[in-house]
């Protein structure tokens, strides 16, 4: 074999190994048949010399280069898109790192609920007490507002201020009253009765005002707790049951979470994106491959000018 034949099938394989490296990459099934037959018409021309070897390098210099040329373009057009996925991927973490270092988990809120109302039980034990003996001494454990300073904003409840100024009006002459606190008479007696024995249930808030509701252990009955005031009522749960149910997520732990979803659905659309093929291509191209398998494409194989320019004048579309 002469040295420009040598030249010929060298640079044949040469080509043929780009087009299997793009169509592993693409992983598309018509894309290896067109490799596979690529290998074949290859082969026809190697194994025999009677056949002129410059239609092999004419059919690379028309078909294939330009099939190679369009696929990297569109390989570069979706890299740069996948690249636009991974900086919204990247920053969604950043924020969610952010929002992970400035929020109470649902577990911290579990936690502080049973120490809040432990807080709450034993100040009104106290204050049971200093009310029976008529003694004026602040009621209330250490620190008992910081539950809803620290939760509030994250965890509460939204309800119109109306309802939570309906449920802090109260009657002078139901209540117990000093200069650190007031309850309601019934309500102390119950507490009494049921050896201040409640549990936190949910919060309510309204703008800057909050509010706590408690439920006796061992019956059916609420109270709420209003901070600003050192209140304590018989809370109508008729009139916060659709909002009442315990919000153990927070708003920031939400958007943590919602993050994580979008950033598995940009995962997944990051692994289609890399190897986008579009439609139309792909019609094209099993049309070429088509013509490929066609035995009188390969008894005339130099007379494929159509096929070829086709192909080149993708690379000009806005399709890609």
């Amino acid at each position: 074999m002469d040295g420009h034949l040598q030249n010929i099938f060298n640079e044949s394989k040469r080509i043929i190994s780009k087009l299997q490296l793009l169509a592993n990459f693409f992983g598309d099934e018509i894309l290896y048949k067109i490799y596979l037959r690529s290998q074949v018409i290859h082969q026809m021309f190697e194994q025999n010399p009677e056949l002129d070897a410059n239609n092999l390098e004419l059919f690379h210099l028309q078909y294939t280069a330009s099939l190679i040329e369009l696929l990297r373009k569109i390989k570069k057009n979706n890299e740069k898109n996948v690249s636009l996925l991974f900086d919204e991927i990247q920053l969604n973490k950043e924020l969610e790192e952010k929002l992970s270092n400035s929020f109470y988990t649902e577990k911290n809120y579990k936690l502080d609920q049973q120490k809040q109302a432990l807080k709450i039980n034993i100040s009104l034990r106290r204050l049971y007490q200093l009310l029976s003996d008529d003694v004026d001494e602040y009621p209330f454990s250490k620190n008992i507002n910081n539950f809803s300073s620290r939760f509030s904003q994250d965890f509460y409840n939204e309800v119109p201020p109306e309802l939570l100024m309906e449920l802090t009006q109260y009657n002078l002459s139901d209540v117990y009253a000093n200069a650190h606190a007031i309850i309601q008479r019934k309500l102390l007696g119950l507490l009494c009765k049921f050896d201040f024995k409640t549990a936190f249930f949910c919060g309510l808030k309204a703008g800057n005002m909050v509010a706590e509701v408690y439920k006796f252990v061992e019956t059916d009955r609420y109270f709420l707790f209003y901070p600003a005031k050192n209140l304590f009522l018989f809370c109508d749960i008729a009139k916060i049951e659709n909002i009442s149910r315990s919000n153990n997520i927070s708003n920031k732990e939400k958007i943590i979470q919602e993050l994580k979803d979008k950033n598995d659905q940009l995962q997944s659309r990051i692994n289609v994106t890399k190897t986008y093929f579009p439609s139309e291509i792909k019609i094209l191209l099993a049309e070429n491959y088509r013509k490929l398998t066609d035995i009188s494409f390969l008894q005339n194989i130099g007379n494929y000018d159509a096929q070829a320019n086709i192909l080149k004048t993708m690379l000009n579309t806005d399709m890609i």
